[in-house]
């Protein structure tokens, strides 16, 4: 797999996190285009095409949900790979992102920026998510 001929949208509110992982996916040799809020993300998504939307799920305005489950209605056959990036661990949330087409649902918390790229990188190739490290009792 050619990372650089991959294109991510990542979709998070805070600029820390956002930044960090647009370094992170970039340094991997990913092409990365950022949107701070759910309803730019969907916007985005409307003019451009990307392999992986990798999606937080609490933004302002519309979250990620209400964006993927948007996407989904609008283009139902896309091939576009969805990774949820949230500390949100709710039962119900998680299952009603993979109902919206999600492959994988990562907790912030659990997962280190280089781990992240590691599952963009899987994810692209066809793999299954690993899941979180076990946290050290």
């Amino acid at each position: 797999m050619n990372p650089a001929a991959k294109r991510i949208l990542l979709v998070e509110d805070e600029d820390f996190i956002r930044e960090l992982y647009t370094r992170q996916l970039t340094k991997a040799g990913f092409f990365v285009k950022s949107a701070p809020d759910g309803q730019t993300g969907l916007d985005t998504l409307k003019t451009e095409t990307f392999d992986l939307l990798l999606l937080d799920i609490m933004l302002p305005g519309i979250n990620g949900l209400q964006l993927l489950r948007e996407f989904k209605t609008h283009y139902p056959s896309s091939p576009m790979i969805t990774i949820l990036l949230t500390n949100l661990g709710q039962e119900a949330v998680i299952k009603e992102g993979f109902e919206l087409g999600a492959q994988a649902y990562l907790i912030k918390a659990s997962y280190t920026p280089d781990q992240v790229v590691n599952e963009v990188k899987n994810a692209l190739s066809g793999g299954q998510p690993t899941p979180p490290p076990t946290p050290v009792q």
